[in-house]
């Protein structure tokens, strides 16, 4: 584990109230184009499909138009969700992002839908024992980057010899057993998934068996901040935060009112839903750098990897700023 982790930004590439698809993608150009002049590693982008309000449902498609607007951060999926696509196409397309940007792109790699079963089934058509492929899938893929296919007579082009670096992503042991296995970074996505953090980063770094691709163990974790110039600041910003994650997450498919919401943010259900929050560093530059120091620790990650916590595009890039400054980024 590093001293002091890297910094990287997941942008889920929200579409705000009132806001076009095509706007909020501008506003990933700029987030990314911030990101890179605050000194963050990279950025990553996440496989959703049939979510309203979320525009990165084709990574691969973001990660090529925000190259081409920045010059030296990192882009990746974080991630593809592998069982919802032939690795062969994958390749291919991670491939194609690796020659246009070189050392620049990396590929997170998940087994969950990033969607809702009818969508998965009906729209997506993917196979219901798709996931059990995933270990299998991963080695096709490494088999495409590295020029030792393992299709006779078929090769990536683009993609053969890239060697573009795989993470595996997960929030439970088999994510955890599988990059052990393969030699290969673990990203844990305790940003929403908190529950077995500990554990499974620790079963990763004990179990890691070095690989052409790493030789020691490398864990990125997921973490909420929300920066603000003062803690009033930050508690007002997060109290809304937590009310739009229940709106959201409750009131799929049917519309409520402030009242019901409110009322559901203090049941039960509200409070399991605001539970996939709890690693959420809120306050001043100082109390983010405590909590995130703390946390690092907790999860011995080598790179933390930012979910910004704001309800507004300004107040995103304002909470980023202030995290470089509390993080002391170059």
């Amino acid at each position: 584990m590093t001293e002091h982790a890297k910094l990287s930004i997941l942008d889920f590439c929200t579409i705000y109230e009132g806001e076009t698809a095509s706007q909020s993608m501008a506003r990933s150009v700029e987030l990314a184009q911030e990101a890179e002049k605050l000194g963050y590693s990279r950025i990553w982008y996440t496989e959703h499909h049939n979510m309203p309000n979320i525009t990165s449902s084709s990574p691969a498609v973001l990660i090529s138009h925000i190259g081409a607007k920045t010059n030296t951060i990192r882009l990746g999926a974080g991630g593809v969700m592998l069982p919802n696509h032939s690795p062969y196409v994958i390749a291919e397309q991670f491939g194609t992002l690796a020659e246009l940007y070189p050392n620049r792109i990396d590929l997170g790699l998940g087994r969950a839908p990033g969607t809702d079963m009818h969508t998965l089934g009906r729209a997506l058509r993917r196979d219901a024992h798709a996931a059990e492929r995933f270990p299998e899938d991963v080695r096709e893929l490494q088999g495409y980057f590295s020029g030792k296919s393992v299709v006779p007579g078929v090769q990536a082009i683009p993609g053969v010899n890239t060697h573009v670096p795989l993470y595996i992503l997960g929030s439970s042991m088999f994510g955890a057993s599988l990059a052990a296995k393969y030699g290969l970074p673990y990203a844990f996505a305790s940003h929403f998934a908190p529950t077995h953090l500990e554990s499974a980063t620790a079963y990763y770094r004990t179990n890691f068996q070095p690989s052409e691709a790493l030789s020691e163990p490398y864990v990125i974790a997921g973490v909420n901040v929300l920066a603000a110039d003062t803690k009033e600041a930050a508690d007002a910003e997060y109290e809304k935060v937590c009310f739009n994650r229940v709106k959201a997450f409750a009131g799929r498919g049917k519309h409520l009112t402030d009242q019901q919401v409110e009322q559901i943010v203090n049941s039960h259900q509200g409070q399991q839903i605001l539970d996939m929050l709890q690693y959420s560093a809120v306050g001043t530059t100082d109390e983010v750098h405590e909590y995130l120091e703390g946390f690092q620790k907790k999860a011995q990650a080598d790179e933390l990897m930012i979910s910004l916590q704001s309800t507004t595009h300004d107040n995103v890039l304002h909470n980023m700023d202030l995290l470089a400054k509390a993080w002391d980024l170059h």
